[in-house]
């Protein structure tokens, strides 16, 4: 195929991931209203749920495909890129301010989660069982949010975090709100697909491994919705929506997607260095000490991030 066609669908596989995905949140969350789910936890299983569904479809596509390290490198870039990528440009456009939330409650589940998905990955597999020990992490982390909001500890955080994508009455008619759901499944199964196949064959093409794609191109662009949300946040001064939604990607990545595909496919990696699995864990920990420290992330900090995730895209793609 020719290189210009190639681009062109992994563009296109990106999009129809993007406009699917808002499709089927719009849709599901608003029949979740209808049958009487409260807009609160809609917004953290509904929407929280949806708005991962373009991973998850990547993912899985991948796996299906004999393409393992795209599966794996699509999580492990997504999570370097929503911590140094998305956070460093949002604090470079304005600094801001971390309230105590995010690092009392958000960030030890995120280095738990990521400690446990890089000790269960070191062989190089991912084994069904650790799949289904991954998934009954992110039920409980989901279970114990909604409880948590509902005492009203972190209610308002939340629905400030959810405020644009869950509606507060259902105005369609249940037939166009689950046309509106298929659609958006539709659009992602066949999204995945155009990706993960032209990124395989773009990979043979520029000579590099699959893993380099993964953690790279696709990586980023599944996470374009995250940096959209990043400017948009930072412009506000929204520091704890910025940050939380960074960091509960992540915990959503390593524990729902990467827990539901070795649930249904067990991963064996073949060519992903563990140097970026190491990379991982160190911008994780990096993250929390600058959290920590007043509070607060500064443009210093923030060009600390970018600088770093230059320089492992430049490492990702010449090592």
């Amino acid at each position: 195929m020719d290189l210009t066609l190639e681009i062109v669908f992994v563009i296109a596989g990106l999009a129809l991931l993007y406009y699917g995905a808002e499709w089927l949140v719009a849709g599901a969350a608003e029949l979740a209203v209808k049958i009487g789910m409260s807009p609160l936890v809609v917004g953290l299983t509904v929407v929280a749920f949806g708005t991962s569904a373009p991973e998850l479809l990547v993912s899985l596509q991948a796996a299906f495909d004999g393409a393992p390290d795209i599966s794996v490198g699509n999580i492990v870039g997504s999570n370097i890129c929503n911590l140094a990528l998305i956070i460093g440009v949002g604090v470079v456009i304005t600094p801001l301010v971390v309230h105590g939330q995010v690092v009392k409650r958000e960030m030890p589940i995120l280095l738990l989660s990521t400690a446990l998905f890089i000790a269960f990955l070191s062989d190089g597999q991912l084994a069904r069982w650790e799949g289904f020990v991954l998934f009954g992490g992110i039920i409980v982390y989901v279970v114990n949010s909604v409880m948590m909001s509902k005492r009203h500890m972190v209610e308002g955080a939340e629905l400030e975090e959810f405020e644009d994508s869950v509606p507060t009455e259902a105005t369609h008619a249940t037939w166009k709100l689950v046309a509106l759901v298929l659609v958006g499944i539709a659009a992602m199964v066949l999204g995945s697909k155009l990706l993960v196949e032209n990124a395989q064959s773009l990979a043979l093409r520029m000579g590099v491994s699959e893993a380099v794609i993964g953690l790279t191109l696709i990586a980023f662009g599944t996470s374009l919705p995250e940096l959209a949300t990043a400017v948009v946040s930072a412009l506000k001064k929204q520091g704890d929506i910025m940050v939380g939604n960074a960091v509960g990607s992540n915990i959503f990545n390593t524990l729902l997607i990467m827990g539901a595909t070795a649930s249904v496919h067990p991963i064996e990696t073949q060519s992903m260095n563990p140097t970026n699995l190491y990379v991982m864990a160190g911008v994780t920990l990096l993250i929390f000490p600058m959290m920590i420290t007043a509070k607060r992330l500064s443009r210093i900090e923030g060009v600390v991030l970018l600088v770093g995730y230059a320089a492992y895209c430049v490492y990702a793609f010449t090592a």
